[in-house]
Formats: C-alpha cells, structure tokens, sequence
C-alpha cells in the first residue's frame, strides 16, 4: 500500500522553496497511486485492519475466529447502527479495559454531533488515529496550492476553538474531534509549514473561553491584515458569526490596535502573553479598520479590511449551504473553497477541485484512511423526495451492500465504515452522490445526514425528537383549554446566531387570553427537551440563538396543504411537513404569523453524559 509521504528535516527551514515544492509533489502522487488501484488498497486496509483486531471481542462474538478475507468478513460481521454498539461503548466508558473492538487500548471518546437518547454519541479511538487525521490534513494544501499560488507566502485566518470535555466513570475523556487534535501535539507541536501558517497563536485557539478566544483571535487577524491571504472556520455558521463579532466590537479592538494595550476583558495569562507578541501600537491601521467598519454598508467587508484574501475556507456543503448567501455578501464573492469530508467516526476525503462552485463541491475518499461500503438508498416519490433508507437491515438488504470500487455514477448511497479504531460495518448515517471518478476512485456528493430536520450550527435535530419537544411544550396550553392544531418548523439563518422558528396553529377558547409568558415557556419546554448538541450551542458555545414560537392564523396550514398540491402532491398522500426549507413556504407562513415569542433563557447544559452523575 502507498506510504504516506514523510515531512523531510530539511523543511523546518522556511525559505526552502525547493523542498516545499517537492513535498507537495509527493502528497501529490500519494493522491495519483491510491487512486489508480482502489480495491486493491481497500482489500489491504480491510486486512491490516482484521489482522491488527484479530482477537478482539466484537469480532469473534460473531465468528470470525481470525479470518481476514472480505467475503468472510462480509458474511459473518452484520452493518449496525449506534444502538447495536451502545452496550459495548458503555462498557468501555465505565473503565472495561478488556479487548472489546480494539486491540490498542481506547485513548479517549470522540463525541459525535450526532446524538443517542438526546446524548452525544462517543466514538472509541486510539493514538494512531491521529496520526491518519494528519495525514488527511497534509493533503489540503499541496491540492489548493495546484489552483492558487502563492500560499506559502502569507498566513491563515482561521477562527479554531475547543469545546468542553468531560470524563466517562471509567476515567476516559470525551471530547469532540477537532478539540481532540487542536490539544494534540501533532497540532501544537507541529513542524513549521508555511501552510499551517495561521494569525492566530495555539493559546487563543486553546482558550476555554469562547469570548477571549474570539476577541483575541479576530485581534491577531487584524493586526496581520496585510499578511492573510485565506479566511476560514470550520463550519460556514462560525465564520459568520466571526464578522458579526467584529460588527459588534470594531470600536474596541481598533483602540487596542491604536494603543498597543489588550482589552482587559482578555484575562487568561497565556492568551494575553500571546497577544501581546503581535499587538503593537498601529494609529494608522485602527484608523483603517475604524473607516471601513463604520461604513453603512458590510458588503465585502472581508475583501475590504483584508485585501489580499484570495477565497473562504469553510464546510458549505449539507445544511451549512443555507449560509452562501451571506457569504456572498460579505465576501464580495470571494470563492467558497470546501476542502475535506471527515466525522468523528473516521477521516474520509478531500476535495480535488476546490475552486468549483459549493453545488458542484465532491470529495474523492482517499482509500487508505478505512475501509468502505455502500447501501444504495431510494427516494420516495412525491413533492419532498424524501430519502428511503431502513433502520435496520434484513439479510437480502445487507447483501446490498458494494464495495468503494463498484459503485454507479449518478446512484445515491449511505456511507458504511470499518475503521482501525474499532468500528465495523458501521452505518455513518451521511447519505452520498456518485458524482464521478479519479483514476478509478469515486468522487461523492454529499446529499445529507439522514433524519436531520433542523440545523444551525453542529445541532441536528430530526421529526421524532422535535415531535416529542413540541408535546412536551404543549402541556403549558392545557390550562387555557387550548389546542395545537398544526405546527412546522424552520431553521432561520437571516439571524446572526441563527434560531429555529416554530410555527404554531392554534384552535383557542376566546374567552380565556393566554399571557405573553406561557408561551415563553413554551418556547423554553421544546429548548429544554431537545439534545444535548442543541442545548450546549445554545448555553455554552452560544452558536444558536433562542428559540421563537410564531402562532399562525387560522387556516394557515390548509392554505399550505392547497399550495403543495398545486405543486403536484397528492391530496390523498400529503402529510403536513414538520420542517420547511422551501422559500415560497417560509414566506406564506410568515405572511400568516399573529404574534411571536422567545425563549426567555438559556437551556440546562452541563458536559457529559446525564447517566454518567458528577463524575466530571
């Protein structure tokens, strides 16, 4: 199997174009080899991964006894969902340190945005593990550097954070991946390269405080201005939140530029050590940035306060397309460059054209990183094309199941992973598009995550668990002899944290006014009943604003019912749909809307797992 390129000594000098120059060629042709030949990479991986977990539990509960072989392993090992695994991560996270998926010991629990029982799930992983992220990593820039030159001279402006972590009884911590590698010494003691080159020191990216951190990292970027030559954050939701920070606190931030002197609302010692070696006294760049920010209008803001930005690194991909727009706006058009597809589960792939267009945006799978399979999914006909996928698979649907090198151009598929970490057959839930090939690897489309109704940030919330949010809410209304008729809901990004938006149609007892607070109350009851992910954005990260209940007209929802079937559904088969995405919809209901409320504070929160009790 083709070796992942090693970094030379010699590049720990910055001025060594040469050596630059020939590693990105070896990154190059690593992408070249292990995608001329696929299925042969992948029978390795699955054996590597076999053999290395030969005599682990998991394995030989169902038989495998040491056998190696796909058809075997294909035969005797079912595709499972979280719920299948549960029992066995429970083990493992009340301190089970026996051989139960993995032969290396488990070195901490990858917490999934993806939930279980309206909690994380926890992904096992090992030491290793990190070693195949940053391989991943490695790749980006050697691609990006193919489509715009230049990139080694100047520096990133990334906005980076960590999230909170907790402890399992058994002593493990569990965190999310991104703040798993960020506290790694591969990410903070990594070897100087010009492509990791970002304005913001590792302390602030390391601060526990979402507030300092963005306070100090929007600093540095600005002191560095001159020198940024890409933006970017994770998600497409961070980096706007990001610019409107800054609308909120140009004024600030450009004193401390004119005086050289850090805010004292940045109190960690480290954060400010940091700072302090790039914030020097700059009257004239305040006196920039002040000009430009108190310009009535914030259209291609980015371009304007950093002129040399060539594109926009964040996901736009899924439900983070919702922010192009806004983007757009203040990017003056700037490409939306997506540049890898990975999970807490494992590191998938990377995108080989990354100037495309966000709707064009596919991610070829960079075969050595797992082992892959693929079960065609089918959409149901009808005005939502809603994707068909079962929750647990018979004998004929597992035999279903193609390989990397045998799916169909144009065919939609769920994503199943074995990794070296521990998980086989594992149904990842993210619904694939063959879009085309490289060499003879597939290049997907990401479709969606299935069952997600509502998004804003990392949340993803489905029908089921907003159904029962939305009953729990109820039980406020019953005093007032009031009645839910029907209800909808939105994910409303024109906010900056975006919200959901609930919409309400009620049958009343006019003679009984129901106050502004019940329904405030209300709005708080589904906050309260949603997940975990939901909740923490909303109370630590404060990546989700609060949650507004619009009541409706009545008869709001047949006029909704009268134009879908206008559209073609079937009067016999329409449902009310419980999530609306569709302009034209969004408008006639808020066209509709009688009055609106919002949560009045923050939901419960706290890191961990409720079964797990104050262990943390």
């Amino acid at each position: 199997m083709p070796e992942a390129p090693k970094l030379p000594h010699d590049l720990s000098n910055p001025m060594n174009d040469y050596s630059l120059t020939q590693k990105n060629k070896n990154k190059l042709q690593f992408i070249e080899d292990v995608t001329s030949n696929p299925d042969q990479v992948q029978q390795r991986v699955l054996s590597e991964i076999l053999t290395q977990n030969a005599a682990v539990e998991y394995l030989n509960r169902h038989g495998l006894s040491g056998r190696i072989d796909r058809d075997t392993f294909k035969k005797l090992i079912p595709v499972i969902t979280y719920d299948d695994l549960q029992p066995d991560i429970t083990r493992i996270a009340n301190g089970d340190k026996s051989h139960i998926l993995s032969s290396r010991p488990i070195s901490e629990f990858l917490t999934s945005s993806g939930t279980s029982g309206g909690e994380r799930k926890l992904m096992p992983t090992t030491e290793d593990e990190l070693e195949r992220r940053s391989l991943l990593y490695s790749l980006l820039m050697p691609v990006m550097s193919q489509f715009v030159p230049g990139l080694d001279k100047g520096k990133g402006m990334y906005f980076l954070f960590i999230k909170s972590e907790s402890k399992t009884p058994g002593g493990l911590v569990a965190r999310p991946v991104l703040t798993s590698y960020y506290k790694s010494s591969h990410f903070k003691q990594r070897p100087y390269d010009p492509y990791t080159n970002y304005t913001s020191p590792n302390e602030t990216i390391l601060c526990p405080d979402s507030y300092q951190s963005m306070y100090s990292q929007m600093l540095c970027g600005l002191c560095l201005n001159k020198e940024v030559l890409r933006v970017g954050a994770v998600f497409a939701s961070g980096f706007i939140r990001a610019i409107r920070f800054l609308e909120k606190n140009w004024s600030d931030l450009c004193h401390d530029i004119r005086t050289g002197v850090l805010n004292p609302v940045v109190t960690d010692p480290s954060v400010r050590e940091a700072v302090m070696r790039v914030l020097k006294p700059d009257p004239k760049l305040a006196d920039f940035i002040e000009f430009e920010c108190s310009k009535k209008s914030w259209q291609g803001i980015i371009t304007r306060v950093w002129p040399n930005t060539k594109y926009i690194d964040v996901i736009v991909t899924g439900t983070m397309s919702q922010y192009i727009p806004t983007l757009d706006y203040y990017g003056n058009g700037l490409p939306l460059v997506c540049t890898m597809y990975a999970s807490s589960e494992c590191y998938f792939g990377v995108n080989l054209n990354p100037l495309c267009k966000p709707s064009e945006v596919s991610y070829t799978l960079i075969p050595t990183m797992g082992y892959f399979e693929f079960l065609p999914v089918h959409r149901n006909n009808g005005v939502t094309s809603s994707i068909s996928v079962p929750k647990s698979l018979n004998e004929k649907e597992q035999q279903e199941l193609v390989d990397l090198a045998d799916v169909k151009l144009g065919q939609e598929y769920e994503l199943v992973v074995t990794t070296y970490a521990g998980l086989y057959r594992y149904r990842v839930g993210d619904v694939l598009r063959v879009a085309g090939f490289k060499n003879k690897a597939p290049q997907f489309n990401f479709i969606c995550r299935k069952n997600v109704a509502l998004s804003i940030d990392s949340d993803k919330t489905d029908e089921v668990e907003l159904h029962k949010a939305v009953e729990n809410a109820v039980t406020h209304l019953m005093p007032f002899d009031v009645t839910l008729t029907e209800y909808t809901s939105f994910a409303d990004t024109t906010t900056i944290p975006g919200h959901y938006v609930i919409f309400w149609e009620l049958s009343l007892n006019e003679a009984t006014p129901i106050p502004p607070s019940v329904f405030e109350d209300c709005c708080l009851a589904i906050e309260e009943s949603l997940n975990s992910v939901y909740r923490q954005g909303r109370a630590s990260d404060k990546s989700i604003g609060p949650l507004e209940i619009k009541i409706v007209e009545n008869g709001t929802f047949d006029k909704l019912m009268d134009y879908a079937i206008s559209l073609g559904a079937s009067i016999n088969q329409y449902k009310t749909p419980r999530c609306v995405k569709f302009a034209p919809i969004v408008e006639l209901l808020n066209s509709r809307v009688v009055s609106n409320y919002f949560s009045p504070k923050c939901p419960k929160w706290v890191p961990g797992h409720k079964q797990w009790g104050n262990v943390n």
